[in-house]
C-alpha cells in the first residue's frame, strides 16, 4: 500500500509560494549582460589591436592592456553596485572619445563600435535602475542622498 502524503509534503504551486525579500534577479542578469558585453569588447578590441598593431610594439602592449582592464571592470560591474555602474560610464566614455579621436586621425577603430554600444547598454533606463536600486534601497525612505540637498536648495524649511 503507498504512503499517504499530506497537504504539507506537496509542493505548492507557484502563485501560492510566498516570496522572499531580496535582490531581484533580474536586475543581476542585467548586469550580467552588461559585464559579458564588456568582456566581448575587450577581446574584440584585443584581436583587432593584434592585427592591427603587428609592427608596433607599444600600441600592442596598449592594446592588451586596455583588454585587461576591461576584463578587470567587467568583473566588478557584475557585483551591480551603484559605484561599478558609474566606474563602468566612466571608463566606457573615455573608450569612446579616445576611439573616436584615433578613428579620426588614424583610421583605427578598434573596439570602439563594442565601447558605444556597451555605453548605451549602461545608459538604458532599465540598466540604470537595476544599477541605482541598491543605492536606493539602503537609504531610509527609499530617496536618493541627494534629495535632502535638492529640498535645502528649494528653500524647504525641512533641515538639519
Amino acid at each position: 500500500m503507498p504512503a499517504h502524503r499530506t497537504v504539507a509534503g506537496w509542493l505548492l504551486p507557484a502563485r501560492r509560494r510566498r516570496r522572499t525579500p531580496g535582490p531581484d534577479p533580474r536586475l543581476h542578469a542585467l548586469a550580467g549582460l552588461v559585464s559579458r558585453l564588456m568582456v566581448a569588447e575587450a577581446g574584440a578590441s584585443a584581436a583587432i589591436g593584434v592585427g592591427y598593431n603587428r609592427r608596433n610594439l607599444p600600441w600592442l602592449l596598449a592594446a592588451f592592456a586596455v583588454a585587461v582592464a576591461l576584463c578587470g571592470l567587467a568583473a566588478l560591474v557584475r557585483s551591480g553596485t551603484h559605484t561599478a555602474w558609474l566606474a563602468a560610464i566612466t571608463v566606457e566614455s573615455a573608450l569612446v572619445a579616445v576611439g573616436l579621436f584615433r578613428f579620426a586621425y588614424a583610421g583605427y577603430l578598434g573596439g570602439t563600435l563594442l565601447a558605444i554600444i556597451a555605453l548605451g547598454t549602461l545608459l538604458h533606463p532599465q540598466v540604470s535602475r537595476a544599477f541605482i536600486s541598491d543605492a536606493t534601497a539602503a537609504e531610509p525612505g527609499g530617496q536618493p542622498a541627494l534629495a535632502d540637498s535638492a529640498a535645502d536648495l528649494q528653500g524647504s524649511t525641512a533641515g538639519p
